[in-house]
């Protein structure tokens, strides 16, 4: 067994941008302390940015009091249309194994999105945000981390016992003090986004892709409903594009034109990117913990940037939280790298696969993609194979060190595109309303989100799980009888619960075990809370980006009873 803290601690959390603030309030909601700070001297709320939330994301914003109202606020859509020139080749829908209470997507501006977690932040006593706050240094030891900061009025240092770092892709300097690398590959095309206000029916509800459009040939454009009549509209340009000449020769406004005719439009924010698919070779060094765009930067054709951070977020605040409360030994800690560095390569690969589709390197690629776009218009095999982005989901934590597998109920692999897999060890638990004793209105997610939540069948002995999981961890618990909670069955049929198992999830909704033996139960917990990990003590080289692959990562561990 390794290293337990007693109660108690701090974090420091360096980014104030919407990875670093749901890391800070996630946290708080934990009862552990935050310093947040940001080299800005203030926010910079201009651009939408970051649009697209998915569904668990926004159930993980919810815990902590604004996912409903972004949801409620932004834009629904449940559909995502793929045009090559003027013909539709499909529209993708989105499964839904639960009820969940949110929508599959909503858009809306990350400024709005950073402003209601500023609120929140605001109304969090035990969160002390600090802006002009440049972090310069990171030093550790074995007892805690410190920051070295540049401020208007020197230098300071800011001291905790951990550290996550979210600065977003600024995060070069701090990445070269900790040893960790962060290769990859840019792509040479640009993508000038902008965003139009203008009232354009029959778009309001739904993405839009285009290949090859006669308005921006040999190339791709992408429209997303935003509020306020508000559309994000994103055009693959040229290399060598020039946003500023084409303002002032109006071919800008032409180019807008061609694809919203004769509507009256105003430009809300414009900007041109050229983009990147890294991954960090490391993502916990000792006590600092690396996540959001500080970790890995992907294209954001799929929209799978700030929803893999969020989650990021939420894997490192309860851990975090767990050790420093003492409800988990140390190497709990490392199974974020574990975890979220899979997450990475999985979110590299397909992205990377979107933008070979997308922007071909060669020119077995080019060939390949035409005769694909051209086959898809008659042929729904063909129409399998196009790739306009993969849309964020979930990463499946099956070959995790934290999960037991299942021999009945293995992960049958990355599903069809809009579909969740089957519940099983490693995949998060459906969300479904449920019934609590004094309660009205709640998520199953939600309760999860409170400790280790173990839902026991009719065939269960109640006392006899209660008291071996008490013997086990100190960890908070909630153990309740599914048809007691499920009163309509829904919740039974979605994960397919047998009457004599015990489903245990973690605190971020993950299912960690189906257990059916006291054995076995107390196994699972373990597991979670005294993790048995090749710690890693140095930073090993990153492996070559040409041979990432989807498959999660496999963890060299060794795990016992």
């Amino acid at each position: 067994m390794g290293r337990r803290h007693t109660r108690g601690g701090t974090v420091t959390v360096v980014g104030n941008g919407p990875v670093g603030q749901t890391t800070a309030l996630l946290l708080a909601r934990w009862g552990i302390p935050v310093t947040l700070l940001d080299a800005r001297a203030e926010r910079d709320p201009i651009g939408s940015k970051a649009i697209c939330q998915q569904r668990d994301v926004l159930e993980v914003w919810d815990a902590i009091g604004v996912g409903r109202q972004l949801a409620d606020e932004g834009v629904t859509w449940g559909c995502a249309r793929t045009f090559h020139r003027d013909h539709e080749l499909f529209a993708q829908t989105f499964v839904d194994r639960g009820i969940s209470s949110f929508p599959p997507f909503v858009n809306i501006s990350q400024a709005r999105t950073e402003e209601l977690l500023d609120e929140r932040i605001a109304a969090t006593s035990s969160i002390d945000v600090r802006w002009g706050y440049e972090a310069t240094s990171v030093d550790q030891n074995e007892t805690g981390v410190t920051i070295t900061c540049r401020t208007g009025s020197g230098e300071e240092t800011v001291t905790s016992d951990f550290a996550v770092v979210a600065v977003g892709s600024r995060g070069s300097a701090i990445r070269r003090q900790l040893g960790v690398t962060f290769d990859g590959r840019s792509f040479d095309d640009k993508f000038l986004i902008c965003d139009i206000a203008a009232d354009i029916p029959g778009w309001a509800d739904e993405r839009r892709f285009y290949f090859d459009p006669e308005w921006n040939p040999g190339r791709q454009v992408l429209i997303h409903p935003c509020p306020d009549s508000t559309f994000r509209i994103d055009w693959q340009v040229p290399g060598e594009y020039d946003l500023e000449a084409e303002e002032k020769s109006g071919a800008l406004d032409a180019r807008i034109r061609k694809i919203i005719g004769d509507t009256d439009y105003r430009i809300v924010w414009k900007s041109v990117y050229r983009f990147h698919s890294r991954v960090a070779n490391r993502m916990r060094v000792d006590r600092v913990l690396l996540a959001g765009d500080a970790a890995h930067i992907v294209s954001p054709f799929g929209a799978r940037g700030l929803n893999s951070g969020v989650a990021d977020a939420e894997n490192a605040a309860w851990k975090l939280a767990f050790v420093l409360r003492g409800w988990a030994d140390e190497s709990l800690l490392e199974t974020y790298h574990t975890e979220r560095h899979a997450a990475a390569v999985e979110n590299i690969a397909v992205t990377t696969a979107t933008m070979d589709f997308l922007v071909p390197q060669s020119e077995d690629q080019h060939r390949h993609r035409c005769d694909v776009l051209t086959a898809a218009v008659t042929d729904p095999q063909a129409r399998a194979q196009v790739d306009s982005g993969r849309l964020a989901e979930p990463f499946w934590y099956v070959e995790s060190p934290l999960t037991t597998i299942d021999p009945e109920r293995l992960f049958a692999g990355r599903p069809e595109r809009g579909c969740t897999p089957a519940a099983a060890p490693g995949i998060l638990v459906p969300d479904t309303p449920v019934t609590l004793s004094g309660s009205a209105g709640t998520r199953l997610r939600d309760i999860a989100r409170h400790g280790i939540l173990l839902l026991v069948g009719d065939g269960v002995d109640v006392d006899e799980i209660r008291s071996a999981a008490l013997a086990a961890v100190h960890t908070p618990i909630r153990l309740v009888r599914l048809s007691e909670i499920d009163s309509t069955g829904v919740l039974t049929a979605a994960v397919d619960a047998k009457p004599g198992e015990v489903w245990v999830i973690r605190p971020d909704a993950y299912i960690a075990a189906v257990t059916d033996t006291v054995d076995e139960l107390v196994s699972a917990l373990h597991r979670i809370t005294e993790p048995v990990v090749a710690v890693i003590t140095s930073v090993p080289a990153a492996p070559d980006p040409d041979r990432v692959v989807a498959a999660a990562v496999r963890a060299e561990v060794s795990v016992e009873g």
